[in-house]
C-alpha cells in the first residue's frame, strides 16, 4: 500500500511540474519596408540601389531664360518589368515628373530628355540634355 501511495504520490507531483523543453522561437520574416527615393535634376548620372517595392520619384525642374523655357519629357524606364511608371506629368513652366514602382530583382534606366521651346520671335539652339539614373532593385 505504502508503494501503491508513493507511485500515486510521484505522478501527482510529476503533472503539475512544468516541462522543461527547450523552447522553440520561429522569427517572423522581416520585411524589408518600402521606402521612396527621391530624385532631381542634380542626380543626373548616378547609380543606386533599391528594393523590390521601393518607389522612385523624380522631380525635374525647368527653366525660363531670355524668352526661352528649357521643358523635360516625362520621366521613362527602360524596363518597366523592373521599374513600372506608376504616374506621369509635365507642367507648362517646364517641370516634369514620375513615380517607379520596384517590382522585381533587375537593373534599368530611368531617362528624361531636357529641350528648348522658344517665345515667340525667339529662336532654340538645337540641344537636347539627356537625364540618366541607372537603378538596381535587389
Amino acid at each position: 500500500m505504502t508503494s501503491t501511495l508513493a507511485r500515486r504520490a510521484a505522478a501527482f507531483a510529476l503533472a503539475f511540474v512544468p516541462l522543461s523543453l527547450p523552447a522553440t522561437t520561429h522569427a517572423a520574416p522581416t520585411a524589408q519596408l518600402a521606402q521612396r527615393i527621391v530624385l532631381t535634376n542634380s542626380d543626373d548620372g548616378r547609380t543606386l540601389v533599391a528594393n523590390p517595392g521601393d518607389e522612385i520619384e523624380v522631380r525635374l525642374t525647368g527653366y525660363r531664360e531670355n524668352g526661352l523655357t528649357w521643358t523635360w519629357s516625362t520621366p521613362t524606364s527602360g524596363d518597366s518589368t523592373v521599374f513600372r511608371r506608376t504616374a506621369g506629368r509635365t507642367a507648362p513652366n517646364g517641370d516634369a515628373s514620375a513615380a517607379f514602382q520596384a517590382e522585381q530583382d533587375g537593373a534599368a534606366t530611368i531617362t528624361a530628355q531636357r529641350s528648348c521651346r522658344p517665345d515667340a520671335g525667339r529662336v532654340c539652339p538645337s540641344v537636347i540634355t539627356p537625364w540618366k539614373v541607372t537603378v538596381e532593385a535587389k
